[in-house]
């Protein structure tokens, strides 16, 4: 993506001011299993609906990588995830992702579904997930040549962009 995504800041004091750019944006398809009985997205379905939109971000931001198989030699270690209004079936809804920062062996994916008409912030995740390789069974460096091509995609040196709510 040429440009960073214009987001619109929430209107909700509570919720963050993104710190870097939004350049990878996936559309949601609410399901009706989706939804609960007071009518909301389960709080289970945002996670799903996360991973999902991790994958898309995968493979638009390294393609060659990831055209035929998901070659992700990392794991999820640690989520939070933060709600700050609730969403509903009938809302266009989408979610914007980008890497907060990348270490040696870890990196952070940051998240926020939201309103795509009104902008409103629906949740907000970090993910940090871990280099592992599933053959050996154990951690590993996160591949330099993702990073590179990742920090690229972004327009940034992820390697360097720590912020206060990364746990890289």
């Amino acid at each position: 993506m040429d440009k960073p995504l214009n987001y619109l800041p929430s209107s909700n004091p509570r919720v963050p001011a993104a710190a870097h750019p939004f350049r990878h944006c996936t559309k949601v398809q609410t399901r009706f299993s989706d939804i609960d009985l007071l009518g909301h997205l389960n709080n289970n379905a945002y996670l799903s609906i996360m991973d999902l939109a991790k994958i898309r971000y995968l493979q638009a931001t390294a393609p060659e990588r990831y055209k035929h198989n998901l070659d992700v030699k990392a794991v999820v270690v640690h989520i939070d995830c933060d709600f700050y209004s609730p969403a509903y079936f009938d809302e266009p809804l989408e979610v914007w992702t980008t890497i907060g920062c990348c270490s040696e062996k870890s990196f952070t994916v940051e998240q926020r579904m939201i309103n795509a008409e009104t902008g409103e912030t629906k949740c907000i995740t970090h993910t940090v997930m871990a280099g592992f390789d599933p053959k050996l069974r154990k951690g590993i460096p996160i591949d330099p040549e993702w990073i590179e091509s990742v920090g690229k995609w972004e327009q940034r040196d992820i390697r360097t962009s720590h912020t206060s709510t990364s746990h890289a």
